[in-house]
């Protein structure tokens, strides 16, 4: 949906972080997830980049948005900068440099959100951490963004979403179980740990908001990707907290439920995920189990763990003479949760993901166009808009400091012959 594709009463205005300016100071994915969400919920995201460079991810490629332009691209923009940019005005500006630093802090005077995730302390020599910049701009809301935190003895080291899968614990569940083919420590398929480490970002952020417009007060949020993969360690967590037990790879079975797993069907495989006993004897009847279904090993949820393997066999027996779909239609029908295992494609190809109508095109200043996948989450009355294509590197920088900042095309030009900021001139 295109800005002007929007109903009259959707304007900017109308849009729940409307007012609010982010400046946005990270890079690569949880800081630009978290603040990607802002600016679909209407907040002012200005992106600071460095010159020449941008953000690391525009070259995390191939494969790259094809261009509409017909001659070479100098500025190719790769599918995972385009997952979490849209939404944003790049401004190239060199930290680095005393006279980009202070861009920087003249910027920072006007926005709600500072956002970072350089390493800790690293801003400081730049006048840029929170103290520095909290003198001036008291209801300053600073969000960091680290591997470990502010604190303690890793505090110092970088860090990054595979090595928290690993040190987090998160590995030691994924993967086949030990002894079995193929089994070893396996990392989830999508950086996990940077998403949710963006989204605790994002709910803090909105949090410091609402205490600011009660007390005038910003504060500093500390958010680290090893504290974020504990949290969310959720059940497996608690298995060791409360029972004691160490959990171990279990493959696709689930530690508590069962039977709750993928089995083999006569072309693929389906997932099974009995929630209850009630769902447990409407598969029995719709596989025409009877015999597990009189049977006292299996008539509670703690009875069926006990018995994981036997069930499980059985199980397995019996669905592996349909096929994934007429059992998947089958289940379905008798209220027991099943689904396929699809692949990227065919997860957009799904009727139900296009009936919510989840991918989105923008396009570029060059007519290129650019799916995006939307906002997940419905809001009634100020629902996510995408008003932007994820920026060029630079795209911005000339309105935004001369905008804000009131900088004189002289001024510009002199800044960007000194090699402090990059424009883009584009036609």
């Amino acid at each position: 949906m295109t800005q002007s594709e929007l109903p009259a009463d959707r304007d900017e205005a109308a849009a729940a972080l409307a007012g609010v300016r982010v400046l946005d100071l990270s890079r690569v994915l949880a800081g630009p997830w978290a603040s990607q969400i802002l600016g679909d919920l209407g907040a002012e995201v200005i992106k600071i980049e460095h010159p020449g460079k941008g953000d690391d991810t525009r070259a995390w490629g191939p494969p790259y948005l094809r261009s509409a332009r017909e001659e070479a691209d100098s500025d190719p923009l790769s599918a995972y900068y385009l997952s979490c940019n849209r939404n944003k005005k790049s401004v190239a500006i060199d930290i680095a440099s005393p006279d980009g630093a202070a861009l920087v802090r003249r910027l920072a005077r006007s926005c709600d959100i500072v956002l970072e995730n350089f390493k800790v302390g690293g801003l400081a020599r730049y006048g840029l951490d929170y103290e520095s910049l909290k003198r001036e701009n008291e209801a300053l809301i600073y969000c960091s963004i680290t591997g470990f935190g502010q604190t303690g003895p890793y505090a110092a080291r970088g860090g990054y979403d595979f090595l928290i899968q690993g040190m987090s614990g998160l590995m030691s569940v994924t993967g086949q179980p030990d002894g079995t083919p193929g089994s070893e420590p396996l990392k989830v398929g999508v950086p996990v740990s940077d998403l949710f480490t963006g989204m605790y970002a994002t709910v803090s952020m909105l949090a410091a908001l609402r205490h600011r417009d009660r007390t005038g007060k910003g504060q500093h949020i500390d958010c680290a990707l090893l504290d974020t993969q504990v949290a969310v360690l959720a059940n497996q967590g608690m298995n060791w907290l409360v029972g004691g037990q160490v959990p171990r790879r279990m493959g696709n079975g689930h530690p508590n439920v069962v039977p709750y797993r993928c089995f083999a069907t006569n072309d693929g495989h389906i997932i099974v995920a009995v929630g209850n006993d009630g769902q447990f004897r409407a598969l029995c009847r719709l596989l025409e189990r009877q015999d597990l279904l009189e049977d006292s090993r299996f008539a509670d949820n703690p009875g069926r763990q006990r018995n994981r393997q036997e069930l499980e066999a059985a199980l397995a027996e019996s669905i592996a003479g349909w096929t994934s779909a007429a059992l998947t239609a089958a289940m379905a029908g008798a209220g027991v949760p099943a689904g396929p295992i699809n692949r990227i494609d065919q997860v957009f190809a799904d009727p139900q993901v296009a009936a919510r109508s989840l991918v989105h095109r923008l396009e570029t200043d060059d007519g290129t166009t650019i799916p995006v996948v939307g906002f997940p989450a419905r809001l009634s009355q100020t629902p996510a808009r995408y008003r932007q294509a994820p920026p060029r590197l630079g795209q911005q920088t000339a309105d935004v400091l001369g905008e804000l900042l009131g900088l004189s095309p002289a001024e510009l030009d002199d800044l960007k012959a000194r090699a402090v900021i990059q424009t883009t001139d584009r036609r």
